[in-house]
């Protein structure tokens, strides 16, 4: 891999649930004990089911969720910042540099606004431009760039179709000039034509702008698209990390080769079958012991419940977090 832009090693986010006056109170875990490197330039994708913690991670890895133990890491060659332990400046620096672009398109740009004030309102807020004729500039050039013309910083939001409403929402987050973006389900509203059309402009700005993305994703058919790496998150904790190719060609993980077996396929002779997982996610506030996976695998054994399995190296470039991989690998 590149030189990592963001580091993270054993990074929780737990929620304390209420008070209880005999015992430890409950906790939530919803990130648990996660360890990977986004390396710089990367397209990086984070993908598992509903519930997993997804959202949860790329929030804390921004700051807008409480860390609650383990490190963070955020290294662009200009700045070095340790993310736990931020003081106010730095933080405020930080969110030049990192930004998210929001997965609803409709409910995240203000419907008083026009295009042209909520593209501005980042430079407004954090004193970037010291006059209107350099703000407007920063506006239209970072417009252009995200395929907006200038008749269009006029309108209001409801004026624009979905895919042009997230490309506002993208111009917005790249303003400042970030060199780190968590784009969260930037492409689960909208249509497959338009999804395309605003994957494409994403790769087109990772390139022309050198900028790194955090790209959160259910959907495995986009994220073998256009990422580079992956990683797999089961109920808080990272089960599988590898390059896209490495990872869809040679799943290792019993959980990503289930996620990979719901992909539809296009070709009518395709035998392959989907492997049902039985149940449902356990509950982050009482997750299982051992490997979190077990009450679902289809191959775990005595030692899954008892034991924790340790992210490690696998071979190639994959790491997996799994006792039995070499034995359950399909032949």
């Amino acid at each position: 891999m590149n030189t990592a832009l963001v580091s993270l090693d054993t990074l929780s986010v737990h929620y304390p649930l209420g008070r209880r006056l005999i015992g430890k109170a409950p906790v939530l875990k919803a990130i648990d004990r996660v360890s990977i490197d986004i390396p710089k330039g990367s397209f990086f994708g984070l993908v598992g089911e509903s519930g997993s913690g997804k959202t949860t991670l790329g929030r804390a890895i921004l700051r807008a969720a409480p860390i609650s133990g383990g490190a963070a890491r955020y290294s662009d060659g200009e700045v070095d910042y340790d993310l736990t332990t931020l003081a106010k400046d730095n933080l405020r620096d930080y969110r030049k540099r990192a930004q998210l672009i929001f997965q609803d398109p409709y409910a995240a740009l203000s419907p008083r606004m026009t295009v042209r004030d909520i593209i501005a309102e980042p430079l407004e807020v954090m004193g970037l431009t010291r006059t209107r004729e350099e703000t407007d500039t920063r506006v239209r050039e970072i417009a252009a760039k995200c395929r907006l013309n200038l008749e269009h910083l006029r309108r209001f939001p409801h004026a624009f179709s979905g895919g042009q409403r997230q490309r506002i929402s993208i111009a917005r987050a790249l303003v400042t000039g970030p060199k780190f973006v968590v784009a969260d389900e930037s492409v689960a509203a909208l249509d497959v034509s338009i999804q395309a059309d605003i994957l494409n402009l994403l790769k087109s700005l990772q390139r022309d702008l050198d900028l790194t993305f955090l790209f959160i994703s259910h959907d495995l058919s986009v994220v073998a698209h256009v990422c580079d790496y992956v990683a797999v998150l089961y109920l808080g904790s990272i089960v599988e990390v590898a390059p896209t190719r490495e990872l869809f060609a040679r799943p290792k993980h019993p959980y990503t080769r289930a996620l990979l077996s719901a992909i539809p396929s296009l070709d009518p002779d395709d035998t392959r079958k989907t492997q049902r997982l039985e149940g449902e996610i356990p509950s982050p506030a009482n997750p299982p012991a051992g490997c979190r996976f077990h009450t679902r695998c289809p191959v775990a054994q005595d030692r899954c419940g008892a034991d924790t399995p340790i992210l490690d190296h696998a071979d190639g470039n994959a790491h997996v977090a799994c006792h039995f991989w070499r034995e359950n690998l399909p032949g």
